[in-house]
């Protein structure tokens, strides 16, 4: 159920938290408190944050609770304009430029001035029927109001930083050809980041900002059960537990909240009602990823683990 119509601002922040809650995203007061105020002053939101800790996912519940379109951008090195703001559609008017000039000589272009001639094959090929547009200029064309995720923006360089400005201070796309294009509704707009390098300030000025980290044990069983409500209360403590003991050790890629609800749809599945040391290393692949990674986990973690030893463990 939405919070309220798309284009009706929320009227507090605890309406926000509920209505996310409805929509299967438990937001706590920083989270609920931003997104509040990204609709109530129409700006930009920064969500900066290790990587699996929801940042996408609030984007999605956003649009989810308020009824929107969730367009998104999905950033990488090398992004350019032409993929994130629009392009021509060269073939398409390349196709209109070949028809023209098929009926002028049919028709026949005697005494006709070359230039003129010209002039008039190219006449109306810039126009938005030959425009491809892309996430940005989709979102703010949209006549209906919608959510922007522009995702992971620290994998562009400043370059494409610099031509977000314009979109994100004013709402608008400059295209020479067209002119101006302004957002005909006001979009929700959250970048997220995994501070894998410093964003410039002129990007920081016109956001609101957000830090997510991972959760605490209390939230995260919340979390947990409410995507797996069968799963028992102690089995989801423990495995929670587990999880971030799991993370406090040096991996290349912690387990993120997705791989905690994953890992609990998994033990269900299985029928386990504990996590000793046979559950857990005949699962921890579902939130472990890396193979040195799992070598360091089954030595620190597994081993705290009730149980048998494994063969491994035991020759080893």
């Amino acid at each position: 159920m939405p919070m309220a119509d798309p284009v009706t601002k929320p009227a507090d922040v605890t309406e926000v938290k509920e209505a996310l809650a409805r929509v299967g995203y438990l937001a706590d007061e920083p989270a609920a408190l931003v997104s509040f105020l990204a609709q109530a002053l129409g700006k930009p939101v920064l969500v900066e944050g290790p990587a699996g800790v929801g940042k996408t996912e609030l984007a999605k519940a956003l649009a989810r609770a308020t009824g929107r379109e969730l367009v998104r951008l999905q950033c990488y090195e090398g992004l350019d304009e032409s993929k994130a703001l629009y392009e021509w559609n060269y073939r398409k008017q390349l196709l209109s430029i070949q028809a023209r000039a098929v009926e002028r000589g049919v028709a026949g272009d005697a005494g006709r001035d070359p230039a003129g001639a010209a002039d008039e094959a190219t006449a109306g090929i810039f126009t938005e029927e030959y425009l491809l547009t892309r996430p940005l200029l989709k979102a703010i064309a949209s006549p209906d109001p919608v959510v922007l995720l522009i995702d992971e923006i620290d994998k562009t360089d400043q370059e494409f930083e610099a031509m977000l400005l314009e979109v994100l201070s004013d709402f608008q796309i400059s295209i020479p050809e067209l002119g101006v294009i302004e957002s005909r509704t006001h979009p929700i707009v959250i970048l997220t980041s995994n501070n894998s390098r410093e964003l410039t300030e002129a990007l920081k000025r016109r956001c609101l900002y957000l830090w997510l980290g991972y959760p605490s044990v209390e939230r995260e069983m919340e979390i947990v059960r409410l995507h797996s409500p069968e799963l028992d209360e102690t089995l989801a403590r423990k495995l929670v537990e587990v999880v971030n003991m799991v993370r406090s050790l040096d991996l290349k890629k912690p387990p993120s909240i997705a791989e905690s609800i994953d890992w609990a749809r998994a033990l269900l599945l299985l029928g386990a009602d504990d996590i000793d040391r046979d559950v857990f290393n005949r699962t921890m692949s579902i939130i472990v990823k890396h193979r040195t990674d799992l070598d360091l986990v089954a030595e620190r973690v597994g081993m705290q683990l009730g149980g048998e030893p494994t063969r491994a463990e035991a020759s080893g």
